[in-house]
């Protein structure tokens, strides 16, 4: 497999470099987080003038290093390695292996001239509570699935082979050592059943694991629909689930956002300026780890497209919710949707997604929320069509996918 780009992530850890912090690099499993450490990270400081002893790199998932499992032992083993007064660059994999990590970890923040980086991807560290842990100590660095620009990166083939596989089989880095579809469909399945689906029950213990097993198709079913939890138990007592509480599904879908494999996407009144709290979005944090789900069926392009765009805005940075736009018709108020309302620091884009505007009145059709916006942020729609850009008469820009998704500019254009 040709190495893959991850540039952004790399420039986020030097931007971190010697911050005082414990760099914390979370995700889902399987989506580069190691990888990111060593060999990407490692080979930086080695390019930058680091001494090889300098860089102390532990990984906790190995049997020849099960001596450094023991907390004592490892804490002795750091502080014993730094001889000098230069500044030591500490590279933990897998660090969830350490019974009582975290006063390990705080312990290493009172050395001056130790700079730590830690990954992990069990039960416990896939979630979120794990930078509760640290409170202000410790700086997180999210790791998504690979973007079609990083995945393109290592692709062996065209760039239209990589998109084929990519809308089916996800960014997942492992994919791409998968020599046959059907080695790739397999690979998915048991990943989703025997690491993802088993920390979520495992670290939760849940005990209707039918019900979780049922909530996940539904949403692998929906993405990009409009999705209430209240109304969730109703279409379970429907197919003869009796006694499934709004309380069960709402601790479920937390269950499930907490690990990564799902995120829920606000919707926020535009004109308003204000959030409605139901019903609310959610998108796969791996478009291949969805399909497998369903068993490679309800492709429906125009969702699978929406879900790819809002997993690339995220790994750009941008905070996003989805838009809601009230017109008066006559006497009639209705309410238009924006896929989605992106903001970052003081930037803030209104994107609409489309398979085509192959005609007059389907542009006016996705126009219409957008040209309800009263203020100068700019409005985009972006199209499966393989263009650059072009803008409607009434001065909405259009991108074409592809180039939305590999050019990190698009946007600004």
């Amino acid at each position: 497999m040709k190495e893959i780009n991850r540039d952004s992530y790399l420039k986020k850890l030097i931007d971190r470099k010697e911050n005082n912090l414990i760099k914390i690099i979370t995700g889902i499993k399987r989506s580069g987080k190691s990888y990111l450490l060593d060999p990407i990270y490692k080979n930086y400081l080695l390019d930058n003038g680091v001494d090889n002893n300098h860089i102390i790199k532990i990984d906790l998932d190995l049997r020849a290093n099960k001596k450094f499992l023991d907390p004592d032992y490892l804490d002795n083993y750091v502080r014993n390695s730094i001889r000098d007064e230069k500044v030591y660059y500490c590279l933990l994999d897998e660090i969830q292996n350490v019974p009582d990590f975290e006063s390990v970890l705080n312990g290493f923040l009172k050395i001056p001239n130790l700079d730590v980086y830690v990954t992990g991807s069990n039960s416990k560290f896939l979630s979120s509570d794990i930078i509760t842990e640290f409170r202000g100590r410790g700086d997180e660095i999210r790791v998504y699935p690979l973007t079609f620009s990083e995945f393109l990166s290592a692709f062996d083939g065209t760039k239209e082979e990589a998109w084929n596989s990519y809308i089916m089989f996800g960014g997942l880095p492992l994919i791409l050592n998968q020599k046959t579809d059907e080695q790739k469909r397999n690979y998915l399945i048991s990943l989703f059943n025997t690491t993802y689906l088993k920390d979520t029950i495992e670290r939760n213990n849940i005990n209707r694991e039918d019900v979780l097993d049922s909530l996940i198709n539904l949403l692998s079913s929906s993405i990009g629909s409009l999705t209430n939890p209240k109304k969730i138990p109703d279409t379970f007592i429907s197919n003869s689930f009796k006694d499934v509480s709004i309380n069960t599904i709402s601790s479920y879908l937390n269950c499930l956002l907490d690990s990564f494999i799902i995120e829920k996407v606000e919707r926020y009144d535009v004109k308003g300026k204000k959030y409605i709290s139901t019903p609310s979005k959610y998108y796969f944090s791996d478009i291949g780890l969805r399909n497998a789900r369903i068993n490679f069926r309800q492709m429906e392009e125009n969702h699978i497209m929406e879900n790819i765009i809002y997993n690339e805005l995220l790994s750009r940075g941008y905070n996003v919710d989805v838009g809601v736009v009230e017109v008066r018709e006559g006497n009639i108020r209705k309410q238009l949707e924006v896929d989605f309302v992106c903001n970052q620091s003081d930037k803030r884009f209104y994107i609409q997604v489309a398979l085509n505007l192959d005609t007059r009145e389907k542009t006016i059709q996705e126009e219409k929320s957008l040209l309800n916006i009263n203020d100068n942020f700019k409005k985009i729609i972006v199209v499966k069509d393989n263009i650059l850009k072009w803008y409607t008469e009434e001065g909405i820009l259009v991108i074409g996918l592809q180039e939305f998704l590999l050019n990190k500019n698009s946007l600004n254009l």
